[in-house]
């Protein structure tokens, strides 16, 4: 099993954010993709980040951060705003973090 900052544009503050999530090795994110890896970092309580969502897609795919372009680029944000409004509640990741900061563990739904 491969860390998962063997895959290109990971790195390991990005790696201590997909293991926080329960993405511990590059093989299972290789696996799930980035659309439900990304939804699981933002269950997680993960702040939602274009650059982040997209750096994922081409971390994916072995391209640099920054080949996403044109008409590519406007595609990833709309599914970016998708999952989004589907996997992110600002006042359940708040709540969250002040759990991980005083080391009781994420709240569970």
């Amino acid at each position: 099993m491969a860390k998962l900052t063997t895959i290109r544009n990971i790195g390991p503050a990005f790696e201590e954010s997909l293991i926080a999530a329960g993405i511990n090795t590059a093989e299972e994110l290789r696996e799930m993709g980035a659309d439900t890896a990304y939804t699981k970092l933002l269950e997680n309580g993960s702040r939602p980040h274009f650059i982040g969502y997209y750096v994922l897609h081409m971390a994916l795919q072995g391209r640099p951060w920054n080949d996403c372009k044109g008409e590519e680029k406007k595609a990833l944000r709309k599914r970016f705003d998708e999952i989004k409004a589907q996997s992110f509640d600002e006042d359940r990741s708040a709540f969250e973090r002040m759990l991980n900061q005083i080391g009781v563990g994420t709240f569970e739904r």
